[in-house]
């Protein structure tokens, strides 16, 4: 995502994004790291997902053999 994303994701304008960047750093930084955990949990789920899909593809064809 990028700035412009982030903003509406968080229903703020980009120049408050910018201001939390330049003037609140701290809260810059968690926002940014709360986003990158999230993003990281749905790729960790998705990834999860085709592990599943791929275990019952390879049972089903063993029980066939």
């Amino acid at each position: 995502m990028n700035k412009r994303d982030i903003a509406g994701y968080l229903g703020i304008d980009r120049t408050t994004l910018y201001n939390w960047e330049k003037f609140k750093p701290n809260l810059y930084k968690t926002v940014m790291k709360g986003l990158a955990f999230d993003e990281m949990i749905e790729k960790s789920e998705q990834n999860l997902n085709e592990l599943k899909e791929l275990k019952k593809k390879f049972e089903v064809k063993k029980q066939k053999s």
